[in-house]
């Protein structure tokens, strides 16, 4: 494997910036607390970091000049990091772990840290590579993080009952124990589906331009 390239830039990455003051707002605000007895304000945090703070700091390190182009066979890795991300995503949302992440600070802090780290693996391998086999293979990515996010929504959206410990639902935003693990669910599926929804389509244009541009 190359390492990655870090040619000189002169462009300033605001939006590194601007993605680490999400981040520290997200970790450092009231909803680390809030989501130990929330699961929408849990829900919050969780996309918050993945869905827009670890876009904003990929979109950032591509301003500094970081490149993650020279990595050997980047499509397969791209893939590994959409699958990892579904594996990890799934797994922190699995009643048992859940409840150890609220429960206990070092889980929260492995949930947060590994929240982080396979949201901007996804968006930097994601719009980080410059071939059409790779970009396809990025699209492919994005669009099944699309399906499993709003699939995760919508189991939550229909459960009759509670999934978690009652203690861990006990609402936020005036909702009730139900309601509040249905409002996670949702903002699962809105927020979260429609971002990878929305890097897929960006994605799929910047496809299509290449392979105009290669064939003229």
């Amino acid at each position: 494997m190359h390492s990655i390239d870090q040619p000189h830039s002169r462009t300033t990455p605001w939006a590194l910036w601007l993605g680490l003051l999400v981040l520290a707002a997200l970790w450092l605000g009231p909803l680390p607390a809030m989501s130990r007895t929330a699961f929408s304000a849990h829900m919050i945090l969780h996309l918050g970091v993945v869905a827009l703070a670890a876009p904003l700091l990929a979109l950032g390190l591509f301003q500094a000049g970081v490149r993650v182009d020279g990595l050997r066979q980047l499509g397969h890795w791209t893939l590994a990091a959409f699958l990892l991300e579904m594996v990890v995503v799934w797994g922190w949302h699995a009643p048992t772990l859940h409840e150890a992440a609220a429960r206990h600070l070092p889980m929260f802090m492995l949930q947060q840290i590994s929240f982080l780290v396979v949201g901007l693996a996804v968006w930097l391998l994601g719009f980080g590579t410059r071939s059409v086999g790779a970009m396809a293979l990025a699209i492919l990515g994005f669009f099944l993080t699309f399906m499993h996010m709003s699939m995760l929504g919508l189991l939550l959206i229909l459960a009759r009952e509670l999934i978690y410990p009652p203690d861990l639902c006990i609402g936020a935003f005036g909702f009730e124990q139900l309601d509040d693990q249905r409002f996670g669910g949702i903002l699962m599926a809105a927020w979260g589906g429609a971002a990878y929804l929305v890097g897929g389509i960006l994605l799929s244009i910047r496809l299509f331009a290449e392979m105009d541009r290669t064939t003229d």
